[in-house]
């Protein structure tokens, strides 16, 4: 009877022994493999003109009409969609993200109210957020062929983008800004909440970009009649298109997932990039609710997941680990003492025997 004691003594002993040891290494291994961004992730972000707010859009018909000076349109309501996939190359380290996004007017119906349309690729590393050092790493599609297919040309970047680092620091990170298609820094400005979730607020602020450096597009020079631009005079006048944001942005730092997204996009054209002659979109665009709710329940799964890897399972297989382990040693102690009381009796019966 005491063997078969001493047997489960060195069970309990041996499992509580693994427990404790899978308890140190699970968050050691598998909340590192748990903590990079989904390769399933398929979202959609709207964000809409703030109500209230000052929301112009220049009619591009006034600039084609034979009559008439630039007309811009007040108090237009204006939708940005966005719709995010994972496409391939990807893997274990890596994800391709492709954007496709959509700015229109919702008081026009179909390509009447289209503004702006653009298809976005970049290959960012899992965990940090960051375009992998590779050239190209990314591409950008804002026309299309005679077919209607987007065409896209390579582009080069750093900074963040989509996502920010699994564990999102209090700092200043560099930022990818798609229309400037040039990295400025994202300051951090505050902790806050959203819904009862801590996030970090950042903002970035895009200085005024001339667009024709950027894309040398026939919509970013343009020359018209004096007229047309409401100046005085008969001889035609060239304008460029600028462009300038404040953005920002509401962080889950564990996660670097972005539950909230703010742009106050002003783009205008100008004699020069310190003269407003006409605006040609200016608006303060926000997530809906439906996004931002929707960007909570995506974000909650992946927390649940680092909760259970990073501190549920481990307490408990610790907790668990350390009962066997004390039991088993008790068991044995106990054991060996009941051999040490035994031991003489039987060498005391055994003369009676014979």
């Amino acid at each position: 009877m005491s063997g078969v004691r001493r047997i489960i003594a060195c069970i309990l002993v041996g499992l509580g022994a693994l427990l404790l040891a899978a308890a140190v290494m699970i968050p050691t291994y598998t909340v590192d493999k748990v903590a990079k961004t989904p390769l399933d992730l398929r979202i959609t972000t709207i964000a809409k003109s703030v109500p209230g707010e000052e929301s112009l859009v220049l009619d591009s018909r006034s600039l084609t009409s034979p009559e008439g000076s630039a007309k811009v349109d007040t108090n237009v309501p204006i939708v940005s969609q966005r719709f995010l996939t994972v496409e391939e190359p990807s893997d274990a380290d890596e994800m391709t993200v492709q954007a496709g996004q959509t700015l229109r007017r919702d008081d026009r119906d179909g390509d009447t109210g289209l503004l702006t349309a653009s298809v976005d690729r970049v290959t960012i590393d899992r965990t940090t957020g960051e375009p992998i050092p590779v050239s190209p790493n990314g591409s950008i599609a804002v026309n299309v062929d005679a077919s209607g297919a987007s065409v896209a040309d390579p582009s080069q970047r750093v900074g963040l983008q989509y996502r920010f680092p699994i564990g999102t620091e209090k700092k200043s990170y560099p930022y990818f800004d798609l229309n400037a298609r040039a990295t400025y820094d994202i300051e951090f400005v505050e902790e806050s909440e959203i819904k009862g979730v801590p996030v970090y607020h950042f903002r970035q602020s895009i200085p005024v970009t001339n667009m024709w450096d950027v894309v040398p597009a026939a919509t970013n020079k343009l020359t018209l009649p004096a007229a047309k631009w409401g100046l005085e005079g008969e001889e035609p006048v060239t304008m460029t298109r600028f462009y300038t944001n404040t953005r920002d942005v509401w962080v889950e730092p564990k996660t670097g997932a972005v539950l909230k997204g703010g742009e106050q996009i002003h783009l205008f054209y100008g004699r020069s990039a310190n003269q407003i002659d006409v605006t040609a979109l200016k608006s303060h665009l926000v997530f809906d609710d439906e996004t931002i709710d929707a960007q909570l329940a995506v974000t909650q799964e992946s927390l649940d997941k680092l909760s259970l890897f990073g501190k549920t399972l481990p307490i408990t297989l610790g907790v668990i680990g350390a009962l066997l382990l004390v039991g088993g040693i008790v068991l044995g102690i106990l054991s060996a003492r009941r051999n040490t009381f035994d031991a003489p009796t039987e060498q005391f019966r055994a003369p009676r025997n014979l």
